[in-house]
């Protein structure tokens, strides 16, 4: 089986290669990415010199290099990660965002429509699995969860861009029959995220004494989802998932910022005991909050539990420790 993952040198990308290239046997991975610079190719070098591994360099924007590489890959499916992702940036500037999620996914979808309509197969044996967002559905109250049938809100030029990709993937399963799912996720957390998300923010601030930044007063609630959980549920919903469905993904695992940040100071203190006046958490500083931001985000899993027997780790803070001497290990050797 021959399949491209788009975004494959970005956080969530390079897990899944990696997952992939454990859990499934025979097949294919060709890795397009155009290497921004929240990319990170020594995740992959395991793969070095692994025979079922390819990279392309390429931006999804420009519709000849897709075409091109649609063509000679000859893809059975594609799982497109590929896109724009830090809120901060969308409000800074979201052209590059409008490119990448809209015009980037556009240029995926028709290539792709075109090839398989025109191969032996047909284009209903072929998969495309988007990967999106909990951010599209907006922002919850203190009560409730986001699931399949939540109206989108999006409130951010990363979300707006994102729920536009949704509903061109959507739009082309329904107009042209094509066999697509779409999955919306809960904020990641795990090794090789970009220095400028939150858990790695505060981790690095943290080691280097620098004051740790919290918007607001800390309250807004997000629920997280340990990235090997969310690579296992991708595998299930491009394998398993019914063609033109769409499933939330979630942690079961709602944090309020500031007690997140918290936890982990006080891993740092247990694994590493050099925080100012023996606490790390006197570094914290609340900072003001950024425009439009939204109060809480949760996920009912309730469907992908049911339907393809998935579930998330139970052990938050074993992942969370982990995950911390991960950067650790990064930031101090």
């Amino acid at each position: 089986m021959r399949i491209i993952v788009t975004g494959g040198a970005g956080f969530i990308g390079s897990n899944l290669i990696l997952f992939l290239h454990e859990q499934v046997d025979d097949i294919e991975i060709l890795n397009i990415d155009k290497l921004t610079y929240a990319s990170d190719v020594g995740a992959l070098a395991p793969l070095r010199n692994s025979k079922g591994y390819h990279f392309s360099k390429i931006d999804l924007v420009d519709r000849e290099e897709v075409r091109n590489v649609i063509m000679k890959w000859k893809p059975h499916g594609v799982l497109h990660l590929a896109a724009e992702s830090h809120v901060d940036n969308s409000i800074k500037g979201p052209e590059p965002f409008v490119l990448s999620n809209v015009l980037g996914t556009f240029n995926l979808l028709e290539e792709c429509r075109q090839y398989w309509m025109g191969s032996n197969e047909g284009l209903t044996k072929h998969r495309f699995l988007h990967v999106s967002t909990d951010e599209v559905y907006g922002t919850l109250g203190d009560d409730g969860f986001f699931n399949e049938r939540t109206p989108y809100a999006p409130n951010s030029p990363y979300s707006a861009t994102k729920a536009g990709s949704d509903m061109l993937v959507r739009s082309y399963h329904h107009t042209y029959g094509m066999n697509v799912v779409i999955s919306n996720c809960s904020n990641n957390f795990g090794p090789h995220q970009h220095n400028e998300k939150l858990i790695p923010t505060v981790i690095r601030h943290a080691l280097h004494h620098k004051k740790i930044p919290v918007y607001g007063d800390g309250s807004n609630v997000r629920d997280w989802l340990y990235v090997r959980d969310h690579c296992s549920a991708l595998i299930k919903i491009f394998m398993e998932g019914k063609t033109g469905e769409q499933y939330v993904v979630g942690g079961d695992n709602e944090w309020k910022n500031i007690d997140l940040v918290h936890a982990i100071c006080e891993i740092l203190n247990e694994e590493v005991s050099n925080g100012p006046d023996g606490d790390y958490k006197n570094l914290i500083s609340f900072v003001t909050d950024r425009p439009g931001h939204d109060y809480r985000y949760a996920i009912d899993s309730s469907k992908l539990k049911e339907e393809l027997q998935w579930q998330p780790s139970v052990d938050f803070r074993k992942n969370l420790r982990s995950t911390i001497l991960w950067y650790v290990d990064k930031y101090i050797s």
